[in-house]
């Protein structure tokens, strides 16, 4: 009877552990993969990763870096932000769009600009047809239509930060776009603004962004790189010009750090990305804060760079 009863306590002590932890694992969201778009000869696909809750939930767009000419929707660097966003409520969506500068050999400056500016509308015009693709399925995958926040790593960032800035200014790239719409906030990973007529204004109310960039990043400019009015606007100059529009915005910057920033918060700093979706999305909470990071371990490094720089570091 003793023996009976020692085998009925250790397996309910064992039962418990089990449930105690199926509990506490995170749950894998579900993934599916849809056709959004067919542009000429590309067919453009998408990932929805659902978070396990119920009822109406936000929405990240993400779009991957890769100077466009490389990268894909699922990179396995790249899910497990995905992840961390779908245990916390988020549904995101993982999207291809096509890559203007595949192929380009070392271009001059001024065929650099021509064709940079045609690859960075073409992105964001797969980005505004992946956002109405997500809009029309919003009732059937539960995604409230108000909280879509837009992100992306280097190119990815360009593309998202360009997307803000054509529904500001009405460019006509939002002619893809639901007409009305605006994303509910824009989280960039090294990204920047490109313009061939002058310094970038926002001729409306921009939505909050969350700015991670490294001070010493050849490839994409903390500053701007720009010669006559023409070339890319990064996030420190980004920030001030939303500072002085009075608009939300959130910059983080490490010293010295290089275009390493473009993943690195994507593993090292999701207390921050929470924190941006919470307030500035979720609470829309009217905030500006920069934050400087310094890092006795990065060694000074140099800071401003000129437009033959970027062109060599990235293609």
């Amino acid at each position: 009877m003793r023996y009976i009863f020692t085998i009925i306590l250790f397996s309910f002590i064992a039962l418990q552990s089990w449930a105690q932890s199926i509990s506490t694992t995170p749950l894998t969201p579900n993934k599916r993969t849809y056709r959004y778009a067919v542009k000429g000869p590309d067919s453009l696909y998408l990932d929805h990763y659902s978070a396990p809750v119920e009822g109406k939930r936000p929405c990240v767009i993400f779009i991957f870096g890769g100077g466009f000419v490389g990268g894909c929707r699922d990179n396995n660097n790249d899910i497990p932000y995905f992840y961390t966003l779908t245990q916390h409520g988020y549904d995101v969506v993982s999207i291809d769009y096509r890559l203007g500068m595949r192929g380009v050999k070392s271009p001059g400056i001024i065929e650099f600009l021509r064709l940079f500016d045609k690859t960075i509308n073409i992105a964001v015009e797969d980005l505004f047809s992946a956002t109405n693709f997500i809009l029309e399925h919003a009732h059937e995958w539960h995604i409230d239509t108000s909280k879509i926040v837009v992100s992306g790593s280097s190119a990815g960032a360009i593309t998202a930060l360009q997307a803000e800035w054509a529904i500001c200014n009405q460019h006509p790239t939002t002619a893809a776009l639901q007409e009305g719409f605006n994303y509910a906030g824009v989280i960039a990973f090294a990204g920047a603004v490109f313009t061939l007529n002058g310094a970038p204004e926002w001729n409306s109310t921009a939505a909050p962004m969350l700015l991670f960039h490294g001070s010493s990043d050849t490839q994409v400019p903390y500053t701007k790189m720009a010669m006559l009015g023409r070339g890319m606007y990064g996030s420190q100059y980004i920030a001030d010009e939303l500072h002085d529009a009075g608009a939300p915005y959130w910059l983080y910057v490490v010293e010295y750090e290089t275009h390493s920033m473009a993943s690195k918060p994507m593993h090292e700093n999701h207390t921050e990305i929470l924190s941006f979706l919470d307030e500035y999305v979720m609470q829309q909470r009217h905030l500006q804060r920069t934050t400087l990071t310094i890092d006795k371990t990065i060694p000074k490094r140099k800071t401003w760079f000129l437009p033959n720089d970027f062109i060599n570091a990235n293609y």
